[in-house]
């Protein structure tokens, strides 16, 4: 399933991105989130104890050299451990660009397919568009509500679609009275907070 909205929502509330190496990434949950425990960093990253002892070695004999190259792990925990990672970083920072965002709004940059629906005379063909809008504020708060509650990209393309309908296409309520706009599928897509 694709996930646009919510990588582009992640990107935004970061200052710095998320360490690329395994090794760094583990030693963050390590040293930050499970502060040195085994049963912290087993239940931050969804893995059992032992694993989580045996990354704890495996650090310990990069740090001291003894080891080089990446800790061996398998893909679906090398997974676990990036989104773990992503949850917990840089947690002040994510809770205050989000504050603004839900205060004052964001900038959406998209490059989408949308279908529209209208009055008679109008066509409803599916028509491409590429889109710098800046959003209001309550836009971002029903984004992260729903994402919050853990919707899916479909929910998070409705509520960016009636987003734009209002705010781009119908301009506040000054034109296209009738408009229904539906986003069929994203291309790319970028958020400024």
């Amino acid at each position: 399933m694709s996930r646009e909205i919510d990588e582009g929502l992640e990107r935004a509330e970061r200052t710095r991105p998320i360490p690329v190496h395994l090794n760094t990434r583990v030693k963050f949950l390590w040293e930050k989130v499970a502060r040195n425990d085994t049963k912290r960093l087993a239940q931050a990253a969804g893995v059992s104890v032992r694993t989580a002892q045996r990354w704890a070695h495996a650090l310990a004999a990069v740090a001291a050299g003894e080891v080089s190259g990446d800790i061996p792990m398998t893909k679906a925990n090398a997974a676990k451990v990036e989104r773990a990672v992503r949850a917990a970083w840089q947690p002040r920072v994510r809770k205050r660009v989000r504050r603004d965002a839900e205060q004052r709004g964001f900038m959406l940059h998209i490059q989408a397919t949308f279908g529209f629906s209208a009055a008679g005379g109008s066509t409803d063909d599916p028509r491409p568009r590429m889109i710098t809008q800046k959003m209001p504020g309550p836009v971002a708060q029903r984004l992260y509500a729903a994402r919050d509650a853990g919707a899916g990209q479909d929910e998070q393309e409705r509520i960016l679609a009636e987003g734009l309908r209002e705010h781009y296409f119908k301009d506040n309520g000054h034109r296209a009275r009738g408009l229904d706009v539906e986003l069929n599928d994203i291309a790319w897509m970028d958020v400024e907070l």
